[in-house]
């Protein structure tokens, strides 16, 4: 059992930080006015990022021109980190 709840955890862990450089290459490459997001390298990576942060999108619009989208889904992905981290001690106190 407790093995299975590790497999689920490292697994998990490895998805939400792959996940989370991802975000890091979007946002880094959104500063630059000229990258076409139709092109293939950016295309995937904008259909990978794009659904997670339009959630925070329909919440909070861009305000002045800055989009806060990023710094919330970075935050939630960085808890969920940290949560998952836990999911092996959880398993172990039950």
């Amino acid at each position: 059992m407790s093995s299975s709840i590790d497999l689920l955890a490292t697994t998990l862990e490895t998805f939400l930080t792959i996940y989370l450089y991802l975000m890091i290459a979007r946002v880094l490459l959104s500063w630059f006015p000229n990258i076409n997001w139709y092109d293939p390298p950016f295309s995937i990576l904008s259909q990978l990022t794009d659904p997670y942060l339009n959630l925070f999108r329909s919440i909070i619009p861009p305000l002045g021109g800055i989009d806060f989208s990023p710094m919330i889904g970075f935050f939630l992905l960085q808890l969920a980190l940290q949560l998952t981290g836990l999911l092996p001690n959880l398993a172990t106190a039950f």
